[in-house]
């Protein structure tokens, strides 16, 4: 309480001391002059003397410092008013001095975030833009030279024309990834739920990728045998497509003869999460929290190489995102690197149920 009236009222009571301090030794020398000077008068003309002028002191500065605060306010509309209450408002604008603390740091903290969302965008730009570039100019090339004259040899054609729908397959591949993330990221894409086994999944997934595997001479395999099933509940197609490029991305980035290892496991009662282990060049810890950011490339040139459109992490974030699950990764670099995302685990369900054909009912 003393450290508040000190704060709050040090100005109005210095000056209301020094005022009464001054009359009354005027009031003290005249009345001694005259011959009429009282010691109890002149303390009790002190005493009110100085809660007069205290009180005179306080209400006026306050009011003074009160409009003057309201008017920057009022001038500073980002500033909220709401907070500003005349028995705040003291000598020391200690109200204002907080509200204005708490505006510049909401602003550092804002202008932060609008650097970065500015860089991001202008980098996004400039990937999406030399990731269109590329196939575009190479089809436009291929017809152009179609036109001037190739085309009439049927085995140059037939050749720019594999080259150019190649390309535009390249296009159509990237525009379909980038309409499939928008749509994820705003809840459009709806998922079709299912129970279905995650182990025959995987099995699947090898099937398809089994010779992308063999030109590296790459293994895919399980962690251990894996007897009978183990039922998931989500959307089978996405799950397979994050799958899919979880594998494809530790093949391309795998060492030659290495291997691509899936692990199954229970998490919590409800949950299982799926492991996608290889031991190939792993990934540096600074380039790990920017993994899934869309065409960002640890290696550039390396991936240009293999190919892709730069969205399949991407991708796979806003699966498992739109499925409510986690998504996580531990990786050394030189040694490899762990993708692992949890999936609902199916509740326990009558054999019948689980292998019913859909069409017989």
């Amino acid at each position: 309480m003393s450290a508040n009236f000190k704060k709050s009222y040090r100005f109005a009571g210095f000056s209301a001391f020094y005022i009464t301090v001054f009359l009354t030794l005027f009031v003290g020398v005249f009345f001694y002059t005259e011959g009429r000077l009282s010691v109890a008068w002149l303390i009790s003309f002190f005493f009110l003397s100085f809660c007069f002028s205290f009180v005179i002191l306080q209400v006026r500065v306050e009011k003074f410092i009160y409009k003057r605060v309201k008017k920057i306010y009022d001038d500073v509309s980002l500033l909220d008013v709401t907070t500003l209450r005349r028995g705040q408002v003291t000598t020391d604008m200690g109200t204002l001095t907080k509200e204005v603390e708490r505006f510049a740091a909401s602003k550092k903290l804002e202008i932060e975030s609008l650097k970065i969302r500015e860089e991001y965008r202008k980098e996004f730009m400039g990937n999406v833009a030399h990731e269109l570039k590329t196939p575009l100019f190479t089809t436009q090339g291929y017809i152009h030279t179609l036109l001037d004259g190739a085309m009439k040899d049927k085995t140059v054609r037939k050749k720019y024309l594999k080259r150019a729908a190649a390309a535009v397959e390249r296009l159509v591949y990237l525009v379909s990834d980038l309409d499939m993330i928008s749509k994820l990221e705003v809840g459009d894409l709806n998922l079709r739920y299912e129970y279905f086994d995650m182990v025959e999944l995987v099995k699947n997934t090898f099937d398809l990728l089994e010779m992308k595997a063999a030109k590296k001479n790459i293994t895919l395999a399980y962690d251990m045998p894996y007897n009978g099933p183990i039922m998931v509940n989500a959307d089978r197609e996405r799950i397979q497509q994050l799958l899919t490029n979880l594998i494809v991305n530790s093949i391309k980035y795998g060492k030659q003869d290495g291997t691509t290892e899936v692990s199954i496991e229970n998490l919590i009662q409800n949950k299982v999460i799926v492991r996608v282990t290889d031991n190939g060049e792993g990934i540096a810890s600074e380039h790990i929290p920017r993994l899934f950011e869309r065409f960002y490339r640890v290696d550039k040139s390396g991936s240009r190489r293999e190919g892709g459109s730069g969205l399949g992490l991407s991708i796979v974030k806003h699966i498992i995102e739109a499925h409510d699950e986690k998504i996580y990764i531990e990786s050394d670099f030189g040694v490899g690197s762990e993708f692992s995302f949890t999936l609902e685990k199916a509740e326990e369900l009558p054999e019948t149920t689980l292998f019913k054909d859909p069409l017989i009912g």
